[in-house]
């Protein structure tokens, strides 16, 4: 059974889960399904065509599944896809997705997005993203698997950040980011790996040193950065280093960040 405060404005149509929470003042639309055990605190906004996920928690003052900040939306209809044990805290905003960007804005599960971050539409996030305060993920991004993007950081409309890479806080990322990278500075630099994530995952010291001997053929090896990638995946068989050259080569019409710039 479900527990629903009497100041909340549950909207006819809304699907409410198995021993959901629903705090004092909170909105459900609907068209909203919220999956089993999902927790509204107080003064949550949900609304528009979104699915949230079992064991969710969303604190005061997130809004999500509104529709998205561009000018070119002209009221389609448009989804919202957030996954199972996310934590969405104070303040955080998630648009719906538009035609021109495939119709879903969509969140894996086991995230963290801390106070005040922004999902614009359109963005597809992976699984254990974590997205910390006052950040930005622009309109039609990829965030892979087990990306971090720094407190008070912007990622540019279109960009992918592969899996496992970090975003160093302040950071403006305009470029794709590999998997694994480590981006820093103001307007956002390849500056090394993840090592820190790489050793919590427990990846191996024969791994590591693989991804460190690739990043550095890729930063001062010979020829174009899409060609050093190439003869990278020709001559390193590690997983994790193929996993960088399915990236880079997959998408070759992209510009990606370089080591240094």
């Amino acid at each position: 059974m479900s527990t629903i405060h009497p100041s909340a404005i549950i909207e006819d149509g809304a699907k409410i889960g198995e021993g959901c929470e629903i705090g004092p003042f909170c909105i459900v639309g609907a068209e909203v399904v919220l999956g089993d055990r999902v927790v509204l605190k107080s003064h949550v906004v949900v609304t528009g065509d979104t699915e949230i996920g079992e064991d969710t928690v969303v604190f005061s003052f997130s809004v999500l599944g509104e529709i998205p900040q561009d000018l070119k939306f002209k009221g389609e209809k448009c989804r919202t896809v957030i996954g199972k044990r996310n934590r969405i805290r104070e303040h955080v905003t998630v648009n719906a997705g538009t035609d021109g960007g495939g119709g879903v804005t969509r969140i894996g599960d086991d995230g963290l997005f801390m106070a005040g971050c922004h999902i614009a539409h359109d963005a597809q996030i992976g699984d254990r993203v974590i997205v910390v305060n006052s950040a930005a993920v622009a309109g039609h991004c990829i965030l892979e698997d087990d990306v971090i993007i720094g407190g008070l950081s912007g990622i540019h409309q279109f960009v992918r950040i592969g899996r496992g890479a970090i975003i160093g806080a302040v950071t403006m990322v305009t470029n794709d980011v590999i998997p694994y990278g480590l981006v820093q500075a103001s307007r956002g630099e390849l500056d090394g790996l993840n090592l820190v994530g790489l050793k919590r995952r427990g990846v191996s010291r024969a791994d590591i040193t693989a991804l460190r001997a690739a990043f550095q053929m890729l930063a001062q090896g010979e020829g174009t950065f899409s060609e050093r990638a190439r003869r990278l995946g020709d001559e390193n068989d590690s997983a994790y280093v193929q996993e960088i050259v399915a990236f880079i080569t997959g998408q070759s019409d992209r510009h990606f960040l370089t080591p240094g710039g």
